[in-house]
């Protein structure tokens, strides 16, 4: 597995993670689901797992560690990178230390390695049905709530902070009251939603970004097939022996960003890390760069079309 150095960050991060988000399926219980998934996980060769409190992952991938380190998988915790976040009904000063450590017991752990800013927005109450009623959506105090990020990393909760969903202006906000810069900045990246400028941005100030949905979060309720059914990367996949997911992932890796992919199928988890022993040819990068895009995740699909939300949704 290849790794990625992180600036303000005490430990390097695998190029390729696992996502956490629990899926129902008909009879099976979703958090044996999953704990199932993450240890054949551990068993093919991912260490890195990125979970958050919105997912209810936490509390089996941490059953899973400790069932991985009992079993053998593993030697310690220590072996492993965690990504946790802070979910926005706790983004304000007072609550980030707490929440941090709430997480901290769903997973059994002492720390995290990264544990970031889940969305550019606070909600005033819990949430219970999206999408969330207009009042109770608050523009992020992003000085107050990174004094807490610092704070939690500064305590030994987490080794790195950063954020995700975050726009280059919401970056340079940040950016102008940080002590401590984020590390990461984990947003929706594939062939078809490139993120041409705020990878730019993030490269000249130093924070790494991480691509989710780096196939397009197909049979999702807000993605789509476009890059699984995209011809230029079929004709590509068929060209290299390789499949469709492979190439888009190799994509992303060879524009420097580390991704979060998905899959609770055993040989498909194994084919998404076999793609750092070759690589596209200039014309394969030339054809993908000119692919037409499309934005996937929406936030005011999720959280209502609000005029701030849809603000955000506008930011490059």
């Amino acid at each position: 597995m290849q790794q990625v150095t992180l600036n303000n960050c005490d430990k390097t991060m695998p190029a390729i993670g696992m996502g956490t988000v629990l899926s129902s399926r008909p009879g099976a219980d979703p958090s044996e689901t999953m704990k199932s998934a993450l240890l054949e996980a551990i068993k093919a060769g991912y260490r890195h797992f990125d979970t958050a409190f919105i997912y209810q992952s936490e509390k089996p991938l941490g059953e899973a560690i400790v069932e991985a380190v009992h079993l053998g998988f593993i030697k310690s915790r220590d072996e492993l990178f965690i990504t946790t976040k802070l979910w926005c009904t706790f983004a304000q000063r007072d609550q980030i230390v707490g929440a941090c450590k709430l997480s901290l017991r769903e997973l059994q752990l002492d720390y995290v390695d990264m544990y970031l800013i889940h969305h550019p927005l606070r909600v005033s109450e819990k949430i219970q049905k999206f999408p969330v009623p207009k009042e109770m959506i608050h523009p992020l105090d992003i000085k107050g709530v990174w004094a807490g990020m610092e704070e939690c990393k500064n305590l030994g909760l987490t080794k790195g902070i950063g954020v995700s969903n975050f726009s280059c202006k919401k970056l340079e906000e940040l950016l102008s009251v940080a002590k401590i810069p984020p590390a990461v900045n984990q947003v929706e990246m594939n062939p078809i939603w490139q993120q041409k400028e705020l990878r730019e941005f993030c490269n000249a100030k130093g924070i790494h970004i991480t691509a989710y949905s780096p196939l397009g979060a197909y049979n999702t309720i807000w993605g789509d097939n476009r890059v699984m059914e995209c011809d230029v990367l079929t004709q590509i996949a068929k060209s290299k022996g390789k499949t469709i997911a492979q190439v888009a992932l190799r994509w992303i890796y060879e524009q420097g960003v580390s991704l979060v992919v998905k899959s609770l199928n055993k040989e498909r988890m194994k084919e998404n890390l076999q793609i750092f022993d070759w690589s596209l040819t200039q014309p394969d990068l030339e054809k993908i760069s000119e692919l037409p895009q499309h934005k996937g995740f929406i936030m005011a699909s999720s959280f209502g079309p609000h005029d701030f939300v849809m603000q955000l949704d506008a930011e490059i």
